[in-house]
């Protein structure tokens, strides 16, 4: 018969921490009311200096600080259980003239029974209490804690920094930023709690003085002692109390002082102390020396001089064996014809693939305290391109650079600066969208991301932008936006081949078949990084990269050529490239170009050493690129983003053609869109030696 045992539950605890904390709490209140017979008081007496001395301790075996976090807690708790003991002791010595056997043998036995002695070593207690230790701890507290907050904003950037770096996880940056927090409460928490001690010691000498007169009067007016009696009685069982309650005073300063003088370490505060003070023998052996020469001198009592430097100059001399023995062990052990091993160069090689450099003066952007969020808006490009583009932006490491001027910040690439603009914090940058003129007082500047003209402004002069239809917009906003088209205009300098491997790998995942038949066996790594390449330069979204890699996979067994094999993953994402220029009419706003142009630069194609190019006339080239213009301007005049649509063997050639010119302007061809797009033509590119030419139909 099986019979089922029930196992205690590890986890399961008998008593809650958080019950016992509220009853504590409630029973130190209710002492100060409540009268307590002498046994208990005798009892909590001893607990209170068991609770002290464990206080203590714990400080002293514990190796940082927040290690006991809840110290200025525990500080205010003992501190108003200390009181409440003062209350009650107070209460039994004026109404039964007696308070315990423990503060009876403080008051006779510790200090003989005489209360004058008594006083002076209670006087002694409380000035060392409150003059040396708790003015001490108490201004360390206070430099502790302004020096953590002022120190929050750098740390908090040096953690968004290797977040940013890749260095750490947003796991790790989370807890590394919780640390801090709890650093500065902490330091913040023992600045006010050493403000408990001061009043504990200040109270201390009010209840003692209080507990004196008191006592007086109770025994001479309501006991009919004589004086001699009344003093001797009451005042030594005041000594009492206050030496009893003073002791643990003493060892609860003491640790306040302990814990906002320690720096954070591995070990605890002995090993510290023993460690740094005994690595210095020479020290050790001049105090021996200076000793031993005070004990030969006439007059002063020699044994214990003697005894001293003696003891001193043994341990001096056994810590000096001791590291020299410690010093020619590893000599010993290393063969001296041994080569020494090569220094590893591959950690000097290398650069960041993006940095953003900051002047003096834009660190305000970056710094949380100051209400900035730059690091933050860094983070969220970096999301934004990944969502939008299908493009993984590598992290992007900020740091301020002293050679800029202070509003100056510049832009690295693979550590070659190739971007550079001006943010004003606390302005305002107002861009007139159609070009023109913007009649507002400030600073004449351009647009960096665009090249619009721009000012500028103050806070207070926004409405006043708006009003005449300019687009406004803060110092950070403009810093992130070039940042952000730095980025998207150089993505295909960018992306690695290491990048297109991860990407790849992530396609397997879900679509294993396709990436087996094309990496490595029709195409390598570095093929596709080179297609990628090529429409992240014309900014197509690469988020399908399975309809990629099935475009590839069709069409590379026929043809290697890249140029070839872009044109076929354009139409396989023909829909997809639609979308990212329809306006929100549902319309595809264009301009088209001359069929007979087309022709002609059809005709001009030659096979070159980097492929086929179109070599036309320069002439020729810049009548068309001026016609180009126009028609740009004519459709950004109508309210549209300029796009041209042109056949599809020419589209690529027509590109390479007006990129130089015009790299924002989308060329787009007839294969690429879908049907069913209403698709509205606004003008076309001519030039009139081509069209005097015979008509010709649409390549």
């Amino acid at each position: 018969m099986a019979v089922a045992i029930a196992q205690p539950n590890p986890q399961r605890k008998l008593v809650s921490p958080d019950l016992v904390s509220a009853l504590g709490a409630v029973l130190i209140v209710g002492m100060m009311v409540v009268p307590l017979p002498s046994w208990l008081l005798d009892i909590l007496l001893g607990f209170n200096i068991t609770l002290a001395l464990t206080i203590m301790l714990v400080v002293i075996y514990s190796a940082r600080p927040l290690d006991f976090s809840s110290f200025p807690s525990m500080l205010l708790i003992v501190t108003l259980f200390r009181l409440a003991l003062n209350i009650s002791a107070t209460r039994l010595i004026l109404l039964h003239a007696e308070a315990g056997a423990i503060i009876s043998a403080f008051g006779s036995v510790v200090v003989g029974g005489n209360y004058i002695v008594g006083l002076v070593v209670f006087i002694i207690l409380v000035m060392i209490q409150f003059v040396v230790i708790t003015n001490g701890a108490g201004r360390v507290a206070e430099v502790a804690a302004r020096f953590t907050l002022d120190a929050m904003p750098g740390k908090q950037m040096a953690i968004d920094a290797d977040l940013n770096a890749g260095l750490i996880n947003e796991d790790e940056a989370r807890e590394r930023r919780k640390k801090i927090a709890e650093e500065s409460d902490f330091y913040g928490a023992m600045d006010g709690a050493s403000k408990f001690v001061r009043g504990d010691a200040i109270a201390a000498v009010i209840i003692i003085v209080v507990n004196i007169l008191g006592g007086f009067t109770v025994g001479i007016v309501q006991h009919h002692m004589d004086l001699q009696t009344a003093l001797q009685t009451y005042t030594l069982l005041t000594i009492g109390e206050g030496l009893v309650a003073q002791i643990p005073a003493l060892l609860i300063s003491t640790a306040t002082g302990l814990v906002v003088t320690r720096a954070n370490g591995e070990t605890n505060l002995g090993a510290n102390l023993s460690t740094q003070m005994l690595a210095q023998p020479k020290a050790i052996g001049t105090a021996a020396g200076v000793f031993l020469m005070l004990g030969l001198v006439p007059g002063i009592p020699k044994a214990p001089f003697l005894f001293v430097g003696t003891m001193a100059g043994l341990l001096a001399m056994t810590l000096s064996r001791q590291q020299a023995a410690a010093s020619a062990r590893p000599a010993a052990q290393e063969q001296p014809d041994a080569p020494k091993p090569p220094e590893n160069l591959a950690e000097l090689v290398g650069v960041d693939p993006l940095e953003l450099e900051i002047g003096y003066g834009l660190i305000v952007l970056a710094d949380r305290k100051q209400g900035g969020d730059l690091l933050d808006r860094v983070t969220a490009l970096r999301r934004q391109m990944a969502t939008e583009s299908g493009f993984v932006t590598p992290p992007i490491r900020v740091r301020d650079n002293l050679q800029l001027k202070p509003t100056e910040y510049a832009v690295k690439l693979k550590g070659v600066e190739v971007a550079r603009g001006e943010s004003y914090p606390g302005q305002l940058l107002a861009m007139n969208p159609s070009g023109g003129s913007i009649d507002i007082p400030g600073l004449r500047t351009t647009e960096p991301a665009f090249g619009l003209p721009a000012v500028w402004i103050a806070e207070q002069d926004r409405s006043i932008a708006e009003s005449l239809g300019c687009s406004v917009v803060d110092a950070v906003t403009v810093l992130i936006t070039h940042l952000s088209e730095f980025v998207r205009s150089h993505a295909s300098e960018i992306v690695t081949r290491q990048d297109v491997q991860a990407i790849i790998d992530s396609v397997k995942e879900k679509a294993p078949i396709v990436v087996d038949e094309l990496v490595p066996k029709i195409m390598s790594v570095g093929e596709v990084q080179r297609v990628l390449c090529r429409l992240l330069d014309e900014r197509v979204d690469v988020r399908d990269v399975s309809s990629i890699l099935e475009a590839l996979a069709d069409h590379a067994p026929l043809t290697k050529d890249v140029d070839i094999l872009v044109e076929k993953v354009r139409e396989r994402l023909g829909r997809q490239i639609t979308r990212q220029h329809t306006e929100p009419d549902g319309r595809l706003h264009v301009f088209t170009v001359d069929p007979r142009i087309e022709h002609h630069l059809s005709e001009s194609l030659r096979q070159t050493e980097n492929g086929v190019r179109c070599i036309i006339d320069p002439e020729l080239l810049q009548k068309i690129l001026l016609s180009v213009r126009d028609q740009m301007e004519r459709i950004a005049m109508n309210g549209h983003s300029p796009l041209a649509l042109v056949s599809a063997p020419v589209r690529m050639h027509f590109r390479r053609l007006v990129e130089r010119n015009f790299p924002q302007l989308p060329v787009l061809s007839y294969n690429e869109i879908p049907t069913g797009v209403n698709v509205e033509s606004t003008g076309m590119v001519m030039v009139e030696e081509v069209a005097s030419a015979e008509p010709v139909a649409p390549v």
